[in-house]
C-alpha cells in the first residue's frame, strides 16, 4: 500500500519538521494539530490543519482534536472491502495511512516536584493512545 496521507500530532517535536520534509518530498499530505502544525508551517512544510481535515474546530483548549468520525473513520475503514469503501465515500472519509504521535509527558509532569493535580490531569493524553489503536487495528 502507497501511503498518501500522514496525520502527525507530537508533543516532542524533536526532528519532526525533518521527517515531515521527507514525506513531503514523497508527495506525502500531511495533516497535524495545533502546535505541530505551527512549527511544520514555520519550517516551510505544507501541512493542513486537522481542524479543515474534521470540518470542525479543535475544542475545550485542544482537548478534542483528533477524537473525530472522521480521523477514526479515515484511520479504520478496511481499504479494500467494498461495503467500507462505500461507507467511507458516503461519510466523508478521506484515509489516513500514516500516524505519527508521541504521547504527552505525563512520567516527566509528574516528576516535578512542584506539579499541581491539574497539571498532571491535563498530561493525560487521550488523542494519542486512541490514534495509536485505530492505526494498529488497521
Amino acid at each position: 500500500m502507497k501511503i498518501a496521507r500522514a496525520l502527525i500530532s507530537v508533543s516532542d517535536k524533536t526532528g519532526i519538521a525533518s521527517f515531515a520534509r521527507a514525506l513531503e518530498g514523497q508527495g506525502i499530505d500531511i495533516i497535524s494539530t495545533g502546535g505541530t502544525a505551527e512549527l511544520l508551517r514555520k519550517e516551510g512544510v505544507p501541512v493542513r490543519e486537522i481542524s479543515s481535515f474534521t470540518a470542525f474546530p479543535e475544542v475545550l483548549e485542544g482537548r478534542v482534536k483528533t477524537l473525530h468520525p472522521r480521523v477514526h473513520g479515515g484511520l479504520l475503514y478496511k481499504r479494500g472491502n467494498p461495503k467500507h469503501e462505500a461507507e467511507a465515500r458516503e461519510c466523508g472519509f478521506e484515509p489516513i495511512d500514516l500516524v505519527v504521535v508521541n504521547l504527552y509527558p505525563f512520567e516527566t509532569t509528574i516528576a516535578k516536584p512542584d506539579v499541581t493535580f491539574a497539571e498532571a490531569i491535563e498530561n493525560i493524553d487521550i488523542g494519542g493512545p486512541s490514534m495509536i489503536r485505530s492505526a494498529a487495528k488497521n
